[in-house]
């Protein structure tokens, strides 16, 4: 594990750290927040995105876990090799590589937007690390997709223009107009033409050989599944389809869009730590 020039910041006990980890495709840039010795919480971040997408959300949930992001390979400040495979089942088996780095056997995951998407597929590949699995405005497949053509960045020309870079983010809100974070436009431009269509690609790819429900009826996780109601990427009313998951909780936000934990922290999180308290009692201290 590599430090990054960020030092480790110690704030009432709780811990803040960035640090690098190797792995066989490239390096991968992870943040940790809380104290170590709590139940382990995952999050993902969606495609085009970063560690940053969660910062709003972060400290509300950081009194009770071991908060880590990863920026998975091809995004933020992680690798962005020309010649790699973005595959998901590829990205998740990084993200197992990272915690297992970490010290980390059991963890909730949550993953935002295709970040849901990774989830799942860590949940399948390593079933053995995820006690369960929170989605927040994660499509169950490619028909509930509602997003414009015109919101899509055009990779022939790279990096994007600021006009393409509003119109493929504006999207993630529920409402035109809503203040963009200049540091998720930037973490686009900072992207390769590569790792964008490649990790644009490797999600529909998923999502086309078969619908995020069917897969995790038959993993036997807990499934806690978010979504604004407003969403303008996927349809909301599509994420009724997860109740064929057995067990599954599906909650709708009133008034938000594709980009909850952005647009309110407080109540995406008031959801994620009444559904973690229920899947990390179980689990010993630093778990």
């Amino acid at each position: 594990m590599t430090d990054s020039a960020e030092n480790p910041r110690v704030n009432g006990g709780e811990t803040t750290a960035s640090s690098t980890l190797p792995t066989a495709d490239g390096d991968i840039h992870v943040r940790q927040d809380g104290p170590r010795g709590a139940p382990a919480l995952l999050l993902v971040h969606g495609s085009a995105s970063s560690t940053r997408s969660w910062d709003p959300v972060v400290p509300l949930l950081t009194g009770s876990h071991h908060v880590i992001r990863i920026d998975l390979l091809g995004h933020g400040r992680s690798a962005k090799p020309d010649g790699c495979v973005y595959a998901l089942p590829d990205q998740a088996l990084r993200a197992g590589a990272a915690l297992d780095l970490l010290g980390v056997e059991h963890t909730v995951v949550v993953g935002h937007s295709s970040g849901g998407a990774v989830a799942t597929a860590l949940a399948e590949e390593r079933p053995e690390l995820v006690s369960a699995l929170a989605l927040v405005n994660t499509g169950p497949g490619l028909h509930a997709f509602v997003a414009p053509a015109s919101a899509s960045v055009a990779p022939s020309r790279w990096p994007p223009t600021d006009e393409q870079l509003r119109q493929f983010a504006s999207t993630g809100f529920s409402r035109a107009g809503h203040r963009i974070p200049q540091e998720l436009l930037d973490e686009v431009r900072a992207m390769t033409r590569h790792s964008f269509t490649e990790t644009m690609r490797a999600t529909r790819s998923y999502l086309e050989q078969r619908a995020l429900p069917d897969r995790l009826a038959v993993l036997g996780k807990p499934l806690l599944v978010i979504f604004g109601a407003d969403d303008r990427r996927w349809r909301s009313s599509s994420a009724s389809e997860y109740a064929a998951v057995p067990g599954a909780k599906v909650e709708l936000l009133p008034g938000l869009g594709h980009s909850p934990q952005l647009e309110d922290p407080q109540r995406t999180a008031t959801r994620l730590l009444a559904f973690t308290a229920m899947h990390t009692a179980r689990l010993g201290p630093g778990s």
